[in-house]
């Protein structure tokens, strides 16, 4: 019989690798990008997202296990998944459509879900919600260097 874990780790895992359907020719548009110079993290990213979507379906398990199979516990997995969406959604669709405004666009509207998942989280249980906090954290700065790189980059915003 499969775990909670298994499948919240591999519904976080499956939704997680579709933000690398990605074409060459669009990473090599990214990548000739001008950056912010305050940017110097960027190799540091994929660590970054990583370490959020772990505590992401960490937060997701402790959530079903102190409440499973309850209506409102289906519905936060229903936005926990939504999160990830826009939050995986961010590379692609920046990367296809060749405009930073998108991803700026992605960013903040995951920031708002993000709160508001975690307000919901936290009427539930407090130890869940701080693990949305890496999100919480991480996601502005990284909407706002997006943001800052269309300035930088005006035939890409």
């Amino acid at each position: 019989m499969l775990k909670p874990w298994m499948v919240i780790g591999g519904v976080t895992l499956l939704v997680a690798l579709t933000a690398n359907i990605i074409r060459p020719k669009d990473v090599n548009w990214f990548r000739r990008l001008e950056r912010p110079r305050w940017l110097v993290i960027e190799p540091l990213i994929p660590l970054i997202w990583t370490i959020v979507l772990i505590c992401g379906a960490w937060s997701a398990h402790a959530v079903w296990v102190s409440n499973p199979n309850q209506p409102q516990t289906w519905a936060m997995m229903g936005f926990y998944l939504l999160l990830e969406l826009v939050i995986v959604a961010y590379t692609p669709a920046m990367f296809w459509s060749h405009r930073l405004s998108v991803g700026a666009y992605l960013g903040l509207a995951g920031c708002v879900l993000g709160v508001i998942l975690a307000i919901w989280v936290a009427q539930v249980s407090m130890g869940p919600a701080l693990l949305l906090l890496p999100y919480l954290l991480w996601n502005p700065i990284g909407t706002y260097a997006t943001w800052e790189m269309s300035k930088l980059n005006p035939e890409a915003a």
